[in-house]
C-alpha cells in the first residue's frame, strides 16, 4: 500500500510507519483510513494504466493524482526522453537517446524471434534426421515449414510483427 503524507510525500506503508516513529509520531498495530487521517495522510489506491502507445513504450508509474477526493497512482506511456549530459559535458539530445533505445530494444526482440523460431525448427529437426537415416526424402509440406521457419527474419514486420507459419 502506498500513503500520501500532508507535504505531498508518496511512501510505501513500511516507510511511512517508520518515518512516522522516526519524528516522535505514535505507532500503531493495523493501518486503517482512520489511523491516516488522524496522522494527515491519505492511502494511494492504483490507478488505472496508460494503454496505447508503440512497441517501444509502456506504462509507467508519473506520480499522483487526486480524482474525486482520492488519491490514486498516475500513469503515463514511457519512457520519456530527455537531453543527457555525461561526465565529460558532452550533450546526448532526447531524440539521440530515444534512437538508442528503440535500436536495442529491436536487438532484443529480434533475439526473441530467432529463439523462438530456433526452438520451432529444433521441434522438427528429428525428421530431418529420421529422412537422412532411412536415405528417404523430407516430406515437401515439412521442407516447406522450415524453410518458411529460417525466412522469418526476412518479413518485412520482422521483428515486431511476425507471422508464424503453421506447422504441417
Amino acid at each position: 500500500m502506498q500513503i500520501r503524507t500532508q507535504s505531498g510525500a508518496v511512501m510505501y506503508e513500511s516507510e511511512f510507519r517508520a518515518y512516522t516513529k522516526a519524528n516522535g509520531g505514535p505507532s500503531w498495530e493495523t493501518t486503517t483510513t482512520e489511523v491516516l487521517e488522524a496522522l494527515g495522510a491519505d492511502v494511494v489506491f492504483e490507478g488505472p494504466q496508460a494503454t496505447g502507445g508503440t512497441v517501444y513504450q509502456y506504462s509507467q508509474a508519473n506520480g499522483v493524482e487526486q480524482v474525486d477526493g482520492k488519491w490514486y497512482t498516475k500513469y503515463i506511456l514511457g519512457p520519456v526522453f530527455t537531453d543527457t549530459t555525461d561526465e565529460n559535458g558532452n550533450i546526448t539530445t532526447a531524440a539521440a537517446n530515444e534512437a538508442a533505445y528503440k535500436a536495442a530494444k529491436d536487438i532484443d526482440q529480434a533475439k526473441s524471434v530467432r529463439s523462438t523460431r530456433d526452438t520451432k525448427l529444433a521441434e522438427c529437426d528429428w525428421r530431418v534426421i529420421k529422412a537422412a537415416e532411412t536415405a528417404t526424402t523430407l516430406d515437401a509440406a515439412w521442407a516447406t515449414y522450415r524453410q518458411a521457419l529460417r525466412d522469418v527474419t526476412a518479413q518485412s514486420g520482422f521483428p515486431w510483427t511476425i507471422t508464424w507459419p503453421d506447422a504441417p
